[in-house]
Parts: structure tokens; C-alpha cells; sequence
């Protein structure tokens, strides 16, 4: 198979969909690899070391997406590539893809009549989304550093301390939401040394949550009134509510920011599912933040990206598997071998065949069996 690699030209995307390392498998498979030149700069990659393990540089975006049977990307194609989609017939295109928040990119995906399969719906049996978890641990850790950071003066916020010193107490940090990324900002508050709430509506989750902290952080039954207590009183409110392949649900109104303490930070890294705070807007690493009632909103919708060099590796670790089983067997075959593979699959063909995708969407849903 034929596989390109694209610079990322979202904002702020210093990503890449694949490292040297993965070059060579896929090469050393008998695939060959097309790298678009300098795709790999931001993550710290030089085009020689793609040239050394196998890879081929080409000069133009347009050449790969034209020459290309796979496509690997970080991100959902924006506006500038909507045009590309349809440069080779029956293309699969694998990446983030996020479509119930994004119309405009489904509508694109359908017309290129093509094959697009999101890192972020392939899950496993167990519930776990292997592709997503990598980015979601980043997501978490970067979502309490970029608190603490617009929490003081100089960031927009109150001016307050996460840790605290002596004598004077540390932050309130809320997190709704204990999946993979609420955990990992959880974890990174903990060990800044903030008091700390979590909340979620699963309560087996919250006694795994208990039992990972011993007990140092207190865990709580989300509601509506359980989110509004834990946010008046909060210093630093983390969103991070995930329902897979879908918009995410509206849990902070407006009304709320207007009666927590000025100077607050509500950090959303569910922005790109649609932000579970009412105010939600996305925004880059070149202009994060927006004032709302008082409180700063960070609501970046590519966090991860503002760390390429840990990002590319920790992603292409996880979805170097998946891209060997495409590009060995075919997308068909390859989805009907593995289940988490096939529920990965957004749009076939000019048909959406992700369930919640077609509902966020309005749009009709064809289930992927009837394609097979």
C-alpha cells in the first residue's frame, strides 16, 4: 500500500501522524511511505531521519494526498484540504476526526466519497479508546498546568498559587469527568499539591478513583447541583466529559461562571466534542483564553499539539498497529477482522455510517455491516 504522511496546517498543529520508527515498519512490511517535506519539523523530526528508515520526501500536500491510498493525519482536515479528499478514489483517511462537532468536515467527508476512520471511536470491547487514551493523558496533564498558569496575575486569573505555601491554602481544583483525561489532570493537581474534587456520574469509577488517590481526593456523584456546588467554590474548573463520537453534554451555563469567584480558570478539554461549558469557543495556543462573567476560558482545541515531541511519539505508538493491520489486509478486511477497528469507521462512501455522528448531525446513519 501506498501511504501518506501530510503536514498538519491546523493552527498550532506541530504533530505528525507518524515517527521514523513507524516508517520502518511499514517499509520493512513492503509498504512504501510518502512523507510530505518538512512534516515532521515541529515534532523535532527531520526529513532525513523519515529518508533513513525507508521513507520517500515529497515537496507538494498535493502530491501525497494524489498518490496516496492511506492518508495519516492528527487532525480533521480543515477548509485548505477539503479539496484534496477526493485526489484518489477509495482513499482511506486515518485520524482525528471529532465530526459530531463539526459539520462543515462531515459534509466534506460524504462528498469525497472516500473511507474515514477516526482514532477517536475505535474502541475496544472493555470500553477503552486506545487511540484517544494517549492524547487524553496529555490533554489532562497540560489541562492543570494551563490552569495553574492562567490562575496567576500575570495569566488573567486571581492571582492565587496552585500549591499554596505555608500557611496560606492551595487552589480548589474541580475535574467533572474521571475518564482518562479527568484522571491524569486529577493526577497532575494532586502532585502540585491542590485540593482537589472529582466528579462523575459512575460511581464504580469514583471508588477506582478513590482507591488511586487513598483517599486525597474527594470524590463526588455528579448532578446538577453537586457541579454547581463544586464550582462556586472552585478555583480552577477542568472539563473533561467525554461521550465517544458524540457532542458533549452542557454541564457549566453561563449563569454559574457569573456567580463563581472572579478571576477563576475553567480549562475544557472537551472543546472538541463541542465543550461541555455553555461558553465554550475554540481557541489556539496563539490566543488560548476569552473572559466570560469574569473567569478566564482556556478551551484549545489541539492541547496536545503545543508538546509535538512527547505527542507524535505517544500517538503513533498507539495507532502504528491499527496502520499496519490497514495497510497488510485493506480497510475491509481489516474491520471486519477487529471489531474496535470497525467502530472507528465515521463515513463510507459518501454515507455516515457512526451512529452518533448521524444523530449529533441530523443526518441518516447506514450501519457499517450493510457495506461490508
Amino acid at each position: 500500500m501506498i501511504i501518506g504522511v501530510v503536514k498538519e496546517i491546523k493552527t498550532d498543529e506541530d504533530r505528525v501522524a507518524l515517527t521514523p520508527a513507524g516508517a520502518r515498519e511499514l517499509t520493512g512490511a513492503g509498504h512504501r511511505v510518502l512523507i510530505e517535506r518538512d512534516a515532521g519539523v515541529g515534532s523535532s523530526i527531520p526529513d532525513a531521519s523519515y529518508v533513513a528508515n525507508g521513507a520517500t520526501i515529497v515537496d507538494s500536500a498535493d502530491d501525497v494526498w494524489a498518490e496516496s491510498e492511506m492518508i495519516l493525519k492528527v487532525k480533521e482536515p480543515v477548509g485548505a484540504e477539503y479539496q484534496r479528499l477526493a485526489a484518489h478514489r477509495h482513499q482511506v483517511l486515518f485520524t482525528y476526526l471529532h465530526l459530531a462537532a463539526s459539520r462543515e468536515c462531515t459534509d466534506a467527508l460524504v462528498a469525497a466519497d472516500n473511507v474515514a476512520i477516526a482514532y477517536e471511536t475505535v474502541r475496544l470491547r472493555d470500553n477503552s479508546l486506545p487511540l484517544l487514551t494517549p492524547m487524553s493523558e496529555v490533554a489532562g496533564r497540560m489541562a492543570t498546568l494551563m490552569g495553574a498558569h492562567h490562575l496567576m496575575r500575570p495569566g488573567g486569573g486571581h492571582g492565587t498559587l496552585i500549591s499554596g505555601v505555608p500557611g496560606v491554602a492551595p487552589a480548589n481544583v474541580v475535574v467533572i469527568g474521571a475518564g482518562v483525561s479527568g484522571l491524569a489532570a486529577a493526577t497532575m493537581a494532586v502532585g502540585l499539591h491542590a485540593n482537589v474534587k472529582i466528579l462523575d456520574r459512575n460511581l464504580e469509577r469514583l471508588r477506582q478513583v478513590d482507591i488511586h488517590f487513598d483517599g486525597r481526593v474527594e470524590t463526588i456523584a455528579s448532578s446538577t447541583l453537586a457541579i454547581e456546588e463544586a464550582c462556586l467554590d472552585a478555583d480552577i474548573v477542568i472539563g473533561a466529559v467525554l461521550v465517544v463520537g458524540a457532542k458533549a453534554p452542557k454541564l457549566v451555563s453561563n449563569d454559574l461562571v457569573a456567580r463563581m469567584r472572579e478571576g477563576s480558570v475553567l480549562v475544557d478539554i472537551s472543546v472538541d466534542q463541542g465543550g461541555c461549558f455553555e461558553a465554550t469557543r475554540p481557541t489556539t495556543h496563539s490566543n488560548p483564553t476569552f473572559e466570560v462573567n469574569g473567569s478566564i476560558f482556556y478551551c484549545v482545541a489541539n492541547m496536545p499539539g503545543a508538546v509535538p515531541a512527547t505527542s507524535t511519539k505517544s500517538l503513533s505508538n498507539a495507532t502504528l498497529p491499527y496502520v499496519l493491520e490497514l495497510a497488510r489486509h485493506g480497510w475491509r478486511e481489516a474491520v471486519v477482522a477487529d471489531d474496535a477497528l470497525a467502530e472507528g469507521v465515521n463515513v463510507v462512501n459518501g454515507k455516515v455510517t457512526y451512529g452518533p455522528v448521524a444523530e449529533a448531525l441530523g443526518l441518516t446513519y447506514t450501519p457499517l455491516r450493510s457495506l461490508l
